[in-house]
């Protein structure tokens, strides 16, 4: 590279750098909370969000947590041997579900669901102002459990809970749950509908992408959402002008929803009514209490349903089934009712799918997802070898030919036109396809993209380890320097494809080789604060490559001859 080049590397390596400097400080710290006279933080201040500092931006109205029932709380459990569902008679709902098979950061069982904000399952007029009345529990003989409350209007609701037979070995997070409303009253029941609450989700880790925490739901196999992000205020890029003011609830009429749930990167809560389908939408933003550390919200929603109406004596039931678990795409797609559109893999679905599908099948013979993504990299490499073969041919057939588009452009300088006219003219006479070395980069771009919305959901790359990497679902810091993040795998990725970009043959003009120059770091900085399975693919990728590069430039140097003489040698060959 000339002086130029590098100079444009290390502006833009300081750039890289200057940017997560930017990123940090942009997020204001949580003052903490304030302390009792025992020293411990009051459960009042604790629990109330806390004002952001007046010079932050201006952000969305967070929502408070439900005021203390006037009843005790009383908790009954269903367990099987992944998970137990804690049950609650406020609301008569699901209070928390905790993962018997899946860690959090800090040791403890993942949880979904916080305890302090609206239960999973509770019926509510207006899930904007909950109020959660006290249900009385019944346990039944067949292991679930009855919950059953009259209100003022002589409505009897009556909800019970159960945990299917399960279907497979692991990974059963069903809960059915079954709503029956009578009407108790001498006069007609009717209301304009009710919901369903959602429950909450928050982020896994706190560094997680915050469009991970969102509400998400499915119209006609199509899944849409929101995440925390929609509530704060909109300004329009640059020049600082606000679009939109903050908003504190997102509310949306939409039409035959088939499910509806909550969902950080890796869990979610997945509601499905059996009988009818949604027809509203309802979310909120919360703050997540994390006193002197960096503002972190959740989220939490409700499916709005049909209206209701009975007679005097009438019964009428509803039936839900409800996922609280992993986001594991083969146990989902196994559902009826679309449910692995959670993953929200995007226009990249098939490949995100099918690489998925594909990481979990090697898994299964080898054990070890670390071993799976190489193998997985070698047969894609595998697979693209022959392609490469042909563009790093064409590619070095254009190299050969540089000297004489290098005289034509000095020739026709003044007239680019003409220039660009017999630039293609040389190319036909010789027979040179001058996008021939770029089909596999174009393959790539689909896979780089199916990879990342993929690994960036891959619940199985949870606490997978490799060499120094503890966690292959996020990155491999070993160290902070100055408070940047040393990431080792995307430095390797970063070094082999400078590597690469040295080996690979000079095509095009020079503008062309410097946008060339400059695509390892724009994986670096794709790849940086991303998983770290992805940097492992495609630095292993880049190694596969480099090999293949150097196995080509062993071929004899190729021989240009023009089309028409390379044809008339092939028609004498074939006498």
């Amino acid at each position: 590279m000339d002086r130029q080049a590098w100079i444009a590397v290390t502006l833009c390596v300081l750039a890289l750098v200057g940017w997560q400097i930017y990123i940090a400080k942009q997020t204001p710290l949580r003052p903490a909370a304030p302390a009792t006279a025992s020293g411990s933080p009051s459960p009042a201040a604790s629990a109330t969000p806390t004002a952001a500092p007046a010079e932050a931006a201006p952000a969305a109205p967070t929502a408070t947590p439900l005021p203390k029932p006037v009843f005790a709380e009383k908790t009954e459990t269903l367990r099987n041997g992944d998970f137990e569902v804690h049950l609650t008679n406020r609301g008569g709902a699901i209070r928390e579900v905790v993962l018997l098979n899946h860690v959090a950061e800090n040791g403890e069982r993942v949880t979904l669901n916080a305890a302090e904000r609206t239960p999973i399952g509770a019926i509510l007029d207006r899930p904007a102002a909950p109020s959660l009345d006290e249900f009385t529990p019944t346990p039944q003989p067949d292991g679930s459990f009855v919950y059953e409350h009259r209100d003022a209007r002589s409505l009897t609701m009556r909800k019970r809970f159960f945990l299917p037979p399960p279907k497979l070995k692991k990974d059963n997070f069903l809960i059915d749950m079954d709503v029956e409303f009578r009407n108790d009253a001498p006069a007609p029941y009717t209301n304009g509908g009710y919901f369903v609450t959602l429950g909450s989700a928050t982020p896994i880790h706190p560094r997680d992408m915050s469009s991970y925490t969102r509400v998400a739901w499915s119209i006609n196999g199509s899944a849409k959402g929101i995440d925390v992000n929609w509530f704060a205020a909109q300004n329009y890029p640059l020049i600082g002008v606000q679009k939109r003011p903050a908003h504190e609830f997102y509310e949306e009429k939409a039409a035959k929803v088939e499910w509806a749930g909550t969902t950080n990167q890796f869990f979610t809560t997945l509601l499905t009514p059996l009988d009818t389908q949604g027809t509203e939408i309802w979310a909120r933003r919360f703050d997540v209490p994390r006193p002197d550390a960096p503002a972190l919200f959740g989220i939490e929603g409700a499916l709005g349903m049909p209206a209701l109406q009975l007679q005097p004596g009438q019964t009428a039931t509803a039936h839900f089934q409800l996922w609280a678990g992993p986001k594991l795409y083969g146990r989902l797609a196994k559902l009826e009712h679309n449910e692995a559109e959670i993953m929200n893999f995007g226009m990249w679905k098939l490949v995100s799918q099918s690489l998925l599908n594909l990481m979990n099948w090697i898994h299964s013979w080898v054990g070890n997802y670390a071993v799976a993504i190489l193998l997985l990299t070698a047969l894609v490499k595998g697979v693209l070898w022959p392609l490469q073969n042909r563009a790093n041919k064409s590619m070095r057939r254009m190299s050969a030919l540089a000297p004489k588009m290098q005289e034509l452009r000095e020739k026709y300088k003044d007239d680019p036109t003409r220039m660009n006219q017999e630039v293609m003219k040389l190319y036909k006479e010789y027979g040179v396809n001058p996008v021939g070395g770029c089909l596999p980069m174009a393959i790539q771009i689909p896979i780089f993209f199916g990879l990342f919305s993929m690994l960036g959901q891959a619940v199985e790359l949870r606490n997978a380890s490799f060499l120094w990497v503890r966690d292959l679902s996020q990155p491999d810091t070993v160290a902070h320097l100055a408070g940047i993040p040393i990431n080792i795998l995307p430095l390797i990725m970063g070094a082999t494809n400078i590597w690469l970009m040295r080996m690979t043959p000079k095509t095009g003009d020079s503008t062309q080789q410097k946008v060339m120059m400059f695509m390892p770091l724009v994986f670096l900085f794709f790849c940086y604060n991303f998983a770290a399975a992805l940097a492992l693919y495609y630095a292993t990728q880049n190694l596969f490559t480099i090999l293949q590069l150097y196995q080509n430039r062993n071929l004899p140097p190729p021989v240009l001859e023009k089309a028409s003489v390379a044809a008339k040698k092939a028609r004498k060959g074939q006498r």
